[in-house]
């Protein structure tokens, strides 16, 4: 799962109304799902992590730091799920590119052998999203219902990135190619399933790393060799966070 930084919030007063700070998040995160992953042209939502429909939280529902970018199914399948935030790891706050591991046939999992207490919290962001379901159906905002299959998504992306690891081995000079690639990459989403398919090219995956915006700027990426940085420096100061 790509880990972000939002960074401190663009203005002192709260968003009121929530939706105000949508341009913002898109501008710091890109217009992606910041669970799935998926690229969503139209019904991204400004997601509350901790749930403004509870009272426990009303709060919360102004404050820039509630606040990641959601689709539908994420959205609704954590719906008003109080979130104990020292259970779970979270993309602005840990390195959830560390916890994750993607595989060809779509699925998303706890990396395998990750430390029984970081592995149990990588869990719990899973079951909360529904990411480790096989199908989700939910209604958007009109009664309509909406079935989608993220795990078919995955595995739809992850080919046309096999593809494209194909392309680049075949002419490996070809700097066109890979701005294709990562242009490829910007539209379709899924930068986990990219740099999963991308595994064995550092080239490649600092491009990606460098193409989805807030990636780069959580500090969880080196700059030589795509290293890997743990725990995520955190630097916004969120609760709970570095666990990972």
């Amino acid at each position: 799962m790509r880990p972000v930084q939002k960074q401190p919030s663009p203005q002192t007063d709260p968003f009121d109304p929530y939706e105000t700070a949508k341009n913002h998040l898109l501008g710091r995160l890109g217009s992606y799902c910041s669970y799935c992953e998926r690229k969503i042209v139209t019904n991204l939502a400004v997601e509350h992590i901790q749930p403004k429909g509870l009272p426990a939280f009303a709060h919360l529902e102004t404050d820039w730091t509630n606040f990641l970018l959601a689709c539908v199914n994420c959205n609704s399948t954590k719906g008003h799920q109080p979130v104990l935030l020292d259970d779970v790891l979270l993309p602005d706050r840990d390195n959830t590119f560390l916890a994750y591991e993607y595989t060809i046939d779509g699925r998303v999992r706890v990396t395998p052998g990750l430390a029984p207490p970081l592995a149990t919290k990588a869990q719990a962001l899973l079951t909360l999203t529904g990411l480790d379901r096989k199908l989700n159906s939910v209604l958007d905002e009109n009664g309509k219902q909406i079935v989608v299959d993220r795990v078919s998504g995955r595995a739809e992306i992850m080919a046309i990135a096999l593809d494209q690891v194909a392309e680049i081995a075949a002419d490996p000079s070809n700097q066109g190619v890979k701005r294709s690639t990562v242009r490829m990459a910007n539209a379709t989403g899924g930068f986990s399933v990219w740099m999963a398919a991308f595994a064995g090219d550092a080239d490649m995956q600092e491009r990606l790393i460098d193409a989805f915006a807030g990636t780069r700027a959580s500090g969880c990426f080196g700059t030589a060799g795509h290293t890997t940085v743990s725990p995520h420096p955190n630097t916004d100061g969120l609760s709970s966070g570095g666990r990972i």
